[in-house]
């Protein structure tokens, strides 16, 4: 196999790598994927109320910092998880959504000290929400109310 074939190879498989869900938890041999975001009749959806306050924005789904440009100032900020490299994208949301998170993780702590309404530990929420869908965040009572 020749340079050239072995990058196209590499870059096929990090393609394909890409599109996997990772698995909330390993334990020895066996993954466990959390449940879909399921829409109760009331058309919101619950999650933890991370950091309190409410706001209304145009959801824009984030899958990695690097796509932070989509992120324009006043939208929600909707992703899978954060770490630091995230933080500068907290300065222009309204309001953060995380799928997986809890009360001491990154995007909790830096939402509470930006006082961004925050809603963290909603499974499936990239699925369920649509790019520019228009949402309203409640981390007063863990919802996120679609609209």
């Amino acid at each position: 196999m020749g340079l050239k074939s072995l990058v196209e190879d590499r870059i096929a498989t990090h393609k394909a790598n890409e599109k996997l869900i990772p698995p909330d938890l390993i334990q020895g041999d066996k993954v466990t994927h959390s449940q879909p975001a399921i829409i109760p009749a009331g058309n919101y959806l619950e999650g933890v109320g991370a950091a309190a306050g409410k706001a209304t924005g145009t959801a824009r789904l984030i899958n990695h910092p690097g796509e932070g440009n989509k992120l324009q100032p006043g939208e929600v900020l909707v992703t899978p998880s954060t770490d630091p490299g995230w933080t500068p994208l907290f300065l222009k949301a309204c309001a953060v959504i995380m799928e997986t998170g809890g009360y001491i993780s990154h995007g909790a702590i830096i939402a509470r000290e930006y006082g961004i309404p925050t809603v963290i530990n909603v499974p499936g929420v990239m699925k369920v929400i649509q790019d520019g869908q228009i949402v309203t965040v409640d981390g007063d009572e863990g919802r996120v109310i679609l609209q």
